[in-house]
């Protein structure tokens, strides 16, 4: 048979406190932090954090852990760029351009999303800037054109009178309005 490892506490029976610091610590629930999950929002959170990541996720909790916008300023990008024309920002694992610095060549940029003062200032320099301006809602598609029985049902008896006569109208014919005898 092979020897076996002596358990951890077995090498410290003998010492006094077994490791655990001077001879009245590590004896009482004091030493335990709480129950369970005690402690999940405060004093025990690292541990969640570290050895749980995925435990309070469910509740609506913002993990510490997440990923932010990255973002790069103009004068980095004049340095990143150096005598090339174009640069992929994307590739490079940036988010949005901000305006910060100067630009002083023209260059054609391309990331997700610029700053409006971004945009603007690397077209003055002649270049161009591929991609979203940030906080500008996409343009809205013109409103679809009502068909005629959603337009009558809008309408009353008098108001189809009128849009009869318009139709007449436009259609080079002369109106002819019947009125209903009471």
């Amino acid at each position: 048979m092979s020897a076996r490892k002596k358990k951890k506490i077995q090498k410290k029976r003998g010492h006094r406190t077994c490791s655990h610091g001077g001879s009245k610590k590590h004896r009482n629930k004091g030493s335990q932090g709480g129950k369970g999950r005690a402690g999940s929002f405060g004093h025990n959170m690292t541990y969640l954090l570290k050895y749980e990541p995925g435990h309070l996720g469910s509740k609506g909790f913002k993990s510490k852990t997440g990923r932010r916008l990255r973002t790069i300023n103009l004068r980095s990008i004049v340095k990143l760029a150096g005598k090339e024309k174009s640069i992929d920002l994307e590739s490079m694992g940036y988010d949005k351009v901000l305006a910060a610095g100067e630009i002083t060549k023209p260059l054609e940029v391309k990331a997700a999303s610029f700053s409006a003062m971004a945009k603007d200032k690397i077209e003055k320099a002649g270049g161009k800037a591929i991609g979203e301006v940030a906080g500008q809602e996409p343009k809205e598609k013109a409103p679809a054109k009502e068909n005629a029985k959603a337009k009558k049902k809008k309408e009353g008896p008098a108001e189809e009178e009128e849009s009869a006569e318009e139709e007449a109208e436009e259609s080079g014919e002369e109106a002819v309005l019947e009125e209903a005898d009471s």
